[in-house]
């Protein structure tokens, strides 16, 4: 099973595309999209949208998974985050990909076996269950591997239950 994860945001998208066979995990492909600030933020949203667009034409995932949008006080950063958010859904869609959304909690919940994980906690884990040796940079591309991965526990759980 083959799952795309999306950490979205307009300065920095990330993005992993995570394998699971049995219950072992592989990385195949991550990294982050990113935009300059002095983009107009249209052009901004269309290179989000193109490139995740292609990741998902070459590497066909069985499913995206992505955050859901979250925020505590800062609405500013929300809606380009939300904005980000819809693009990757939308090209999601453009290609017939189901799409599985979890909380920043459920995926902290997931990787790390607590929802109160820190970034720290989260990277050090996706590396370790990945068997990725140098520190992942950006976080956005951790938490985007966090995401796969969780989807991936939540697919392969749906699929055993459904077995029974």
């Amino acid at each position: 099973m083959l799952a795309l994860g999306i950490d979205p945001g307009t300065a920095i998208c990330g993005y992993g595309v995570v394998d699971m066979t049995g219950n072992r995990l592989r990385p195949v492909f991550y990294g982050s999209v990113l935009t300059d600030k002095d983009m107009q933020p249209e052009l901004r949203l269309k290179k989000i949208y193109d490139d995740i667009s292609d990741i998902i034409d070459h590497f066909r995932p069985d499913f995206l998974s992505v955050e859901k949008l979250f925020f505590n006080r800062n609405v500013t950063t929300a809606i380009p985050v939300g904005q980000a958010r819809g693009v990757v859904l939308l090209a999601a869609a453009n290609k017939g990909i189901p799409v599985l959304e979890f909380t920043p909690m459920q995926i902290k919940l997931s990787v790390v076996g607590t929802g109160s994980a820190t970034k720290e906690q989260v990277i050090y884990m996706v590396m370790r269950l990945l068997n990725i040796r140098e520190k992942i940079k950006p976080d956005d591309t951790a938490d985007a591997l966090a995401a796969a991965i969780c989807g991936l526990n939540t697919a392969s759980t749906r699929r055993w239950q459904e077995g029974r």
